[in-house]
């Protein structure tokens, strides 16, 4: 028998729901072309993903108040820029991959040129999205330059692409846990907690609320690149050169440190009680994930809260096939 929602668990779905169609009217309403780069656009952010990043901008505006009409533009946004990095990270010059979401990665489908092209405009589309004046006059021109300005900070050269680079050089060196977790608060982490930051931003939550805000998606998003790795053991022995947590630490040592984030990510929801339940099912979910969590299309993001799930926590150091 199917087990019922919780509220959170809910809460989460209905995101993902909205997410998918702002996305959907973004990409598709608001352009009349059809040419082959804005089919690979679409292609590379319809259709799959987990919604991760968004919804956590949703989620955390939400525990503050903010509405959802002012917090999807910047919500969507930070999507697209996580696509449009994807894109990029599967081409040949970086990690050479040619699926993506268990379908053809976007050079494959499209070739290497379109794919650098629609990368290149998602990322351009993400700032143009959050610049709309209409946005601009429901919270205010000051605001929304705070706000690029911490989106621009988590996606330049101080987070993402600092992450990018920086993978590139760490395989030449020495390689311990601490370099890698450094390495990962930027690559995967910086955007995850501007994700987190932009809804504390938008709903005004005060300095101590935004600081452990910060302190819980920094958390998340260590543990998200952590269980990646994880997930993505089998790919560490293949003669891609692959370096990851799983195969500098060990699983053993990759499990426990998973379940340290999860506790750090519970104890900063702790305050906000019943609230902030949405934001303590992703950290769950982010713990507890397995292959088994995703389709075929990398479209997973089922809760994990249900009873049995407090035993996975002990196995999340196992490898599995994604």
């Amino acid at each position: 028998m199917a087990r019922a929602h919780s509220n959170g668990e809910r809460y989460l779905l209905d995101c993902r729901s909205l997410i998918d169609h702002t996305l959907d009217h973004y990409l598709k309403n608001n352009h009349q072309v059809t040419s082959l780069l804005h089919q690979a656009m679409c292609y590379s952010v319809l259709d799959g993903g987990k919604r991760f990043r968004p919804t956590l901008t949703l989620a955390v505006g939400k525990l503050f108040g903010a509405k959802r009409r002012v917090l999807l533009p910047f919500a969507c946004a930070i999507e697209l820029i996580h696509c449009y990095s994807l894109i990029h990270d599967d081409l040949p010059a970086l990690d050479n991959d040619d699926l993506r979401r268990g379908k053809l990665s976007c050079h494959k489908r499209f070739g290497e040129a379109i794919a650098l092209l629609a990368g290149d405009a998602l990322l351009t589309e993400a700032f143009f999205i959050m610049s709309d004046p209409r946005v601009a006059r429901l919270l205010g021109v000051p605001l929304i330059s705070k706000l690029i300005r911490e989106v621009s900070d988590a996606a330049g050269i101080r987070g993402m692409i600092g992450g990018q680079s920086t993978e590139i050089e760490v395989v030449k060196r020495k390689v311990t846990p601490a370099v890698l977790e450094s390495l990962d608060r930027l690559k995967t982490g910086a955007l995850i907690m501007t994700a987190a930051r932009v809804g504390a931003i938008i709903g005004g939550a005060a300095r101590k609320d935004f600081d452990r805000i910060t302190r819980y998606a920094q958390a998340l998003g260590l543990a998200f690149q952590i269980t990646d790795d994880i997930l993505d053991g089998h790919e560490v022995s293949s003669d891609k050169g692959i370096i990851n947590y799983l195969s500098v630490a060990g699983s053993e040592r990759a499990g426990e440190r998973v379940r340290d984030l999860l506790h750090d990510c519970l104890r900063e929801m702790q305050p906000y009680g019943r609230k902030a339940e949405p934001l303590r099912e992703m950290a769950r979910y982010v713990a507890l994930r397995t292959a088994a969590d995703t389709d075929e299309h990398g479209k997973g993001f089922r809760p994990v809260s249900s009873p049995d799930n407090s035993q996975r926590l002990k196995a999340v150091s196992h490898t599995r096939n994604p």
